[in-house]
């Protein structure tokens, strides 16, 4: 990783701009203990479920579909919570494709597992692509957010899917004016929603000797789009996660 020189000042807190885990296994905290750092979390955006009176005005009948595919755990639960609200029964036949085990795994919570049809990638609908040609005549659903994974979206529709999105939750900024008086030496984002976030929050916000750290190219580019330096990107071919990418910049920095 290449630093800025005269930005290179010691990391001694870390404000990951995400909600608090529920247990203590996050690598931050491991990070955070081996460097001995102030570590905090907050999220600086939150999700709101769509009612499912107003999913009905988008005309889209969940009985029609064979296959769902899950690119969060924000979308299940809000499909499932629809379901719920429209008294909907999801049939034995579904389909589920997730996006990585972790979420195929979380289906678990409102699915018998073992008896269902599921399929999961690495981390992108890309790395569906083997399981999926295999399935070209499904009428698939992608729950998603108004703020969805254009990239996925946009795969789906090059390769000739039979794709329906259909926005389940929203996401919403949320109120972080408590931070005001509040510094840190390293800001992690991870959607350019925080990014945005951060200006509604802060409308006058100045970097200064924050250093930046940003995970995908779509929160990059909101940085730079308010010419924001970036200190700290992931994921690279040295730093496949966030994580890693912090932890090296802080290696040269805090000699």
């Amino acid at each position: 990783m290449q630093v800025d020189v005269a930005r290179a000042k010691k990391v001694k807190s870390i404000l990951v701009t995400l909600p608090k885990p529920e247990n203590d296994k996050s690598p931050y905290f491991t990070l955070a203990e081996k460097y001995n750092l102030k570590l905090d979390f907050r999220g600086f955006i939150h999700v709101e479920g769509v009612a499912a009176k107003d999913v009905r005005k988008d005309k889209i009948n969940f009985a029609e579909y064979t296959a769902i595919i899950f690119t969060s755990k924000n979308a299940v639960d809000h499909f499932f919570r629809v379901c719920e609200e429209m008294r909907h029964e999801v049939s034995a036949d579904m389909k589920y494709f997730c996006i990585s085990e972790t979420i195929a795994l979380y289906l678990q919570k409102y699915i018998q597992y073992r008896k269902r049809k599921i399929f999961f990638g690495k981390q992108s609908a890309r790395d569906l692509e083997e399981v999926l040609k295999k399935h070209t005549n499904e009428k698939f659903l992608f729950p998603c957010s108004d703020v969805a994974n254009e990239e996925t979206q946009r795969w789906l529709q090059d390769n000739g899917y039979d794709f329906t999105p259909a926005v389940l939750f929203r996401t919403v900024i949320s109120d972080i004016t408590d931070l005001e008086d509040v510094f840190y030496d390293v800001i992690v984002f991870f959607s350019p929603s925080s990014v945005q976030s951060l200006y509604e929050n802060f409308p006058d916000y100045t970097q200064k000797h924050t250093r930046i750290a940003a995970f995908g190219a779509t929160t990059q580019q909101e940085l730079l789009r308010h010419d924001l330096v970036l200190d700290i990107p992931a994921p690279t071919p040295e730093a496949p996660s966030m994580t890693m990418a912090v932890e090296q910049y802080i290696k040269q920095v805090n000699k």
